[in-house]
């Protein structure tokens, strides 16, 4: 199997699918990648720390064909990601994207010709050092739906990663969103970790997240339920966890604002949902940082 992306996400599932029966091949860059060619893949966790041997490459030294290959990409860099590895996927192979986001089973649907499986993941993890994954408390979950789910179960009953297989994947995948697409915003926006937006911004959350579940509503996906769980994850997480999009920010990199909040923007409009908040919010967050 192929995991394209070894960052915080993809290098946790690569360790630990590696310590499988199943061949891994990972896709990275950089110090990081030279990092795992010459150590192995080092993952710290609270109460663990294990190093994990596999095949790391680069993305011009793929070769050969994989029945599975795992996207834990940046959105932005889905597109290019799939279409480097059409040459060496099959039509029985099984695709899936991790990335934040609604919509990337149908980026793949469109540029593969594979099994495509609709999925999202919850996790807190990051590159900590090359060569080193640093995953925080125990929040775990990859979550996936489609033909060919019941071949990547089987490999993650084998690595010991918990799992769902829901019946409803858009609502599943609509239930992370509506907490990352939220936090992502208000994290960038007022450049402080999650658990200070709960804490110093809680009636701006609350308004954001009833915008997000009212698009969701008029997509007929119901997640009224997680506005009052949303709140309530950000209130326990760890006072300096924050966005993937907010550090991105932080950091002058590449973002996914377009991902995580454009997309909103243009869902509403074509909808006719009014989400004055999440309006402001995007064109703030165009107007200082693009």
């Amino acid at each position: 199997m192929l995991i394209y992306g070894l960052g915080g996400v993809g290098g946790y599932l690569a360790a630990y699918l590696s310590q499988t029966k199943n061949e891994v091949v990972g896709v990275a860059r950089g110090n990081h990648l030279q990092a795992i060619k010459e150590n192995g893949l080092r993952v710290v966790e609270d109460d663990k720390t294990f190093t994990a041997e596999f095949e790391a490459v680069d993305e011009k030294e793929l070769s050969g064909v994989f029945d599975v290959v795992i996207f834990c990409v940046k959105s932005y860099d889905l597109e290019d990601a799939a279409l480097t590895c059409r040459p060496f996927l099959k039509k029985e192979s099984i695709a899936l994207c991790l990335a934040n986001g609604v919509e990337h089973g149908d980026t793949l649907r469109r540029l593969l010709h594979v099994k495509v499986l609709d999925g999202c993941i919850y996790i807190l993890s990051h590159i900590q050092n090359p060569g080193e994954i640093r995953k925080m408390g125990n929040v775990f979950a990859l979550v996936f739906a489609g033909e060919g789910s019941e071949l990547l179960a089987d490999m993650c009953d084998e690595a010991g990663l918990r799992y769902k297989v829901p019946e409803n994947i858009n609502e599943a995948i609509w239930k992370k969103y509506i907490f990352i697409s939220t936090f992502a915003m208000l994290t960038s926006y007022y450049d402080e970790p999650i658990r200070s937006i709960y804490e110093n911004h809680h009636d701006k959350a609350l308004s954001v997240l009833k915008e997000v579940a009212l698009i969701a509503k008029a997509k007929d996906i119901d997640i009224q339920e997680e506005i009052a769980k949303s709140l309530h994850t950000a209130s326990k997480l760890p006072q300096t966890a924050s966005t993937s999009m907010h550090k991105d920010i932080k950091a002058g990199r590449k973002d996914e604002l377009e991902t995580l909040c454009g997309y909103l923007v243009r869902e509403a409009d074509a909808l006719h949902v009014s989400i004055p908040d999440i309006q402001r919010y995007y064109d703030e967050l165009l107007k200082v940082h693009h």
